[in-house]
């Protein structure tokens, strides 16, 4: 019999996170391991692109009502799940006043204490060699699933966001490993869990070279990214979230106008920032300069046509895109959020430029007018290779061990 993987994330939108799983389902052998895959909520449009040799689990309404709008849970008639998600959001806010924290990362920790222990259990699906719990928080496989190892996931930068510590050690502290996605992530996770150090192991995100470069091939792009004659095209993709810093994107934009370099920036995402980021274009005169494409679920055609990729982020975890734009040979930017030096080499495969808007946005126009600079990043992309699914065999490892 083939040992058994267990898989559970909360739904599939567009996202790095799930890009990296996505990733990590195409890499593992299939003729080897027989592997399960649990979707809290089946929405997303990346459910069309779980491999079919995985077997997708169906969809439980009440792990579905974890994240779904409360009107839709009440209409469900699950008034318990509403009732612990309104205990969880005021206790919550108890302790954010309590502490004088203004981050709402804690949020997710207690809504997972409170909803979790009126789910139904998964043992019907027996015991797994794995369970994977691939987001936080990690209640759920944790309380949910029987397995022999258990691992949990950590996609976050710990030193840009704030948490109950103690509650979520709770639940981390019980897993057998904790895989981290870079060693600035580890490090930073360390600070605030010092005593798990010897759960960490660390697997990055894994990315097929391959598979980037056949959808990057499936799509002409080229009406809504339209060449024009002087006009270098810039591009950004992800969630329109405070994280991403897409808001100062249009103040960045002008700066480089301004400085002699005519551009055009596409921002390749959705999300609940896409009103300020509008606002922001109108207040900066970038009507027609900033140009939001909406969300797609296949941004790699978007990568191809642009002539430098830039992730503006305020902070990462350890950005998938970047690598993405590697593999398609872009010349690329990236701000000095706190992980930036996990990203790449400064000056070798792409550079990192202050976080600081004028500062950001005179960087970029240097980098832009530097023609020899940017030839040399994209010769040093094109002769090496930034797939990673060998990554794949510490899974395995951990298994078999």
């Amino acid at each position: 019999m083939r040992p058994r993987i267990f898989i559970a994330i909360h739904y599939l939108e567009i996202g790095g996170a799930e890009r990296s799983l996505l990733g990590l389902l195409n890499a593992i052998d299939t003729l080897r391991y027989d592997v399960d895959l649990f979707v809290y909520r089946h929405t997303g449009e990346f459910m069309s692109l779980v491999p079919k040799s995985i077997r997708l689990l169906e969809e439980n309404r009440r792990y579905a009502s974890i994240e779904t709008p409360m009107s839709e849970v009440l209409r469900k008639g699950y008034v318990d799940i509403i009732l612990a998600r309104l205990w969880a959001k005021w206790r919550c806010r108890c302790y954010k006043r309590k502490n004088g924290l203004r981050d709402g990362s804690s949020i997710f920790q207690y809504v997972a204490n409170a909803v979790t222990p009126l789910l139904p259990s998964l043992y019907k699906y027996g015991e797994y060699d794995l369970a994977i719990s691939f987001l936080t928080p990690h209640n759920i496989v944790l309380d949910k699933v029987k397995a022999k190892k258990k691992i949990a996931w950590i996609h976050t930068d710990y030193s840009t966001i704030q948490v109950n510590a103690l509650q979520e050690l709770k639940v981390w502290g019980q897993y057998d490993y904790i895989a981290s996605i870079s060693e600035e992530v580890t490090n930073a996770f360390l600070k605030t869990f010092p005593s798990l150090e010897s759960k960490i192991v660390l697997i990055e995100n894994i990315l097929s070279a391959v598979f980037v470069r056949e959808q990057a091939a499936l799509q002409d792009v080229s009406r809504e990214m339209e060449v024009e004659k002087g006009v270098l095209k810039l591009c950004s993709v992800g969630r329109f979230s405070y994280p991403k810093n897409f808001d100062n994107i249009p103040s960045i934009c002008r700066r480089i106008i301004e400085n002699g370099i005519s551009v055009k920036w596409f921002i390749v995402g959705y999300g609940g920032d896409e009103a300020l980021i509008r606002r922001r274009i109108e207040e900066e005169g970038m009507t027609g300069r900033v140009v939001l494409l909406g969300k797609k679920a296949n941004p790699y055609p978007y990568i191809k046509m642009c002539d430098v990729y830039v992730q503006p982020s305020r902070y990462e975890g350890k950005a998938v895109t970047v690598r993405e734009a590697q593999i398609l040979g872009k010349p690329v930017v990236i701000t000095a959020f706190p992980t930036a030096q996990s990203q790449l080499c400064d000056g070798v495969d792409g550079i990192i430029v202050p976080l600081e808007n004028e500062l950001a946005a005179d960087s970029i126009a240097d980098f832009i007018a530097d023609v020899p600079l940017r030839e040399r990043l994209c010769e040093y992309e094109r002769i090496h290779d930034y797939g990673n699914e060998q990554e794949v065999r510490k899974i395995y490892t951990l298994i078999e061990q």
